[in-house]
Parts: C-alpha cells; sequence; structure tokens
C-alpha cells in the first residue's frame, strides 16, 4: 500500500489519505471514513485530495504506471510481486500472474516470471507460428513477449509495448538473460501504438486491455497495426453484466485489473466498432466475485 499523507477532506476536516500521485492505494474499503470523510464512507475508496470522484482516463493512466512501476522496482531490487510495495496481493496472486503459465515459464529468468501479472498466457491463446510478427500491448516485465519470441523463432519477431520505463528496464535485463534476439521493445501507450498500420501478424496482450482509460481506441489502435487477415488474440478481465457501480469507480481496482473491464457486450461491440471480425469471448477462469479472465480472439479481415 501506498505511504499516506494528511490531507484535507471535503468537509475541511483532517485526515490520513495518499498523495494525488497514489491515489490509487489510498485506503481500503473499511477504512474509507477515515480516508475521505464520513460522507464518503459508502462511496468507492481512491480519494484526491479526500474528494472521490470518477476518474478519467489521465488519472487511470498514471495510477496505473504508478503501481506497476512500484512492481518492476520490487523484483529488480530482489523483491517479489507480491510484497506489500508491488502488485499482487496473496489472494490476487491465485488468479493472476506466473502460476497460469504451468511450465512454459520454467525456461525465463525468475524477474520475469515473478513480476508477471496478467490473467492467462497469450501466446498460447494466440497459437503463434513459425516466422510471424507479434505486438504485446503492456507487456511489463516480458514473459509473454520472452515466451512469444521462442514460439516465432528467428525468423519471426515480436514488439513489446509499455509505458512503464521501469518495466521496459527490467524487460531488457530480462532478454539479455533469456538470451533472446528477436526482440524490439517500444515505449508508448497502448492508445497510441508506435507502430505503422500493417505492421503485425498478431496483436496479444495479457490483463491490460481493462485498465486502459479509453478502450475503444486501443482497439482501434490494434487493429489498425494488424496486417488484413491478422490476428487479434488476448487474455484480459471480462466484467459481469450485474457488476455494481461502486466496483467499476473503485481506481485501486483499476489497477488491480477489475473495475476496468468491459463486459462480453461491451468487448465485442467496441471489437466490431474497431472493423474486427470472427469474434470470440471464452471465459477461463473467475478472478472476482463480478468479473472473469476470458481468452477473446478476433481477426482483421482480407
Amino acid at each position: 500500500m501506498a505511504e499516506l499523507t494528511q490531507l484535507e477532506t471535503t468537509d475541511g476536516a483532517e485526515a490520513s489519505c495518499c498523495s494525488t500521485e497514489a491515489q490509487a492505494t489510498c485506503c481500503e474499503p473499511s477504512d474509507k471514513a477515515a480516508c475521505c470523510g464520513e460522507a464518503a464512507a459508502g462511496d468507492s475508496c481512491g480519494c484526491a485530495a479526500g474528494d472521490a470522484t470518477t476518474a478519467d482516463a489521465g488519472d487511470v493512466r498514471e495510477a496505473v504506471r504508478a503501481r506497476y512501476a512500484a512492481a518492476a522496482t520490487s523484483v529488480a531490487e530482489g523483491g517479489s510481486c507480491c510484497d506489500s510495495n508491488a502488485v499482487l496481493t496473496d489472494e490476487e496472486a491465485a488468479v493472476f500472474g506466473a502460476g497460469l503459465y504451468g511450465t512454459d515459464g520454467d525456461e525465463l529468468p525468475d524477474t520475469a516470471t515473478m513480476v508477471s501479472l496478467g490473467c492467462g498466457n497469450p501466446a498460447v491463446v494466440a497459437a503463434l507460428e513459425e516466422g510471424e510478427t507479434v505486438l504485446d500491448l503492456g507487456s511489463g516485465g516480458g514473459i509473454d513477449v520472452l515466451l512469444s519470441a521462442r514460439r516465432v523463432g528467428p525468423t519471426g519477431k515480436v514488439y513489446g509495448l509499455d509505458m512503464t520505463d521501469e518495466m521496459l528496464a527490467l524487460a531488457r535485463e530480462n532478454q539479455e538473460k533469456a538470451g533472446v534476439e528477436n526482440v524490439e521493445w517500444l515505449r508508448g501507450e497502448i492508445e497510441a501504438i508506435p507502430l505503422p498500420a500493417d505492421t503485425v501478424d498478431v496483436v496479444i496482450s495479457n490483463c491490460v486491455i481493462n485498465l486502459s482509460g479509453d478502450k475503444p481506441k486501443v482497439l482501434a489502435e490494434a487493429a489498425r497495426v494488424l496486417r488484413p487477415g491478422g490476428r487479434f488474440a488476448v487474455s484480459d478481465v471480462i466484467a459481469d453484466e450485474d457488476m455494481d457501480d461502486a466496483t467499476k469507480r473503485d481506481m485501486r481496482q483499476f489497477t488491480g485489473c477489475i473495475a476496468g473491464a468491459l463486459n462480453r457486450r461491451e468487448f465485442e461491440e467496441a471489437l466490431s466498432a474497431a472493423g474486427l471480425v470472427e469474434i470470440e469471448i471464452k471465459e477461463t477462469h473467475r478472478v472476482h466475485e463480478k468479473a472473469g479472465s476470458a481468452i477473446v480472439r478476433a481477426r482483421k479481415p482480407l
């Protein structure tokens, strides 16, 4: 949890709350009253100077960046992805992370598997083939990029795109340890992919699209960089139709892969609007009482 600082609540009373930059982990729901004042006790947690509001895309992006940077730093310094400075709690680690790869991750450095924060194994979901060019949206510590690079072989290539400098630095270290060469790391945001149109055969991602504040833009960008006939194959969190508004508003949950999730209908509509076809969404396991992890596949028309 982020270090707490003293801020003013909306009613003028002083409360123990987080800084604006770290507001995603401001307080637990049970601490809402102390964190943001009695008037906000029934609202979602994650207050900015004591005023709990629905975050815009920029707020979400910065909260995600801060929390995942902390995870990368923790692992790089010899900690784990699940310690007090990082992203996953013990409960979350049961449904997110390296355990979902089976033995696939055994061949990679510990610092790649320890910082794995996804909800599936997209290299398998995508059924990658020798010689293909792949883009991983939100590549983190590099586990999916490195596994994909070995699947596509020396005649293929994998791009890893991430907005967090700490994650990119860790990913480069993991690449060197793994001895994988057919990889290129890109710094940028998944809403504005720094690649030309019709560049890649496959777009993969692992529990990242739900973290974006502008998911239609992400999917439109994914469709843009895919070559005609290219595949979209990701693991992501899908919200239940009846997910409550409090969970949807919860900024802390945004950085934990829950609140930002689309439901099945919304995801299908967004993929279709991006111009993708042959849409398939299949839940694999539950990650929350109101959400499940799912394999999401689609294709760009020829």
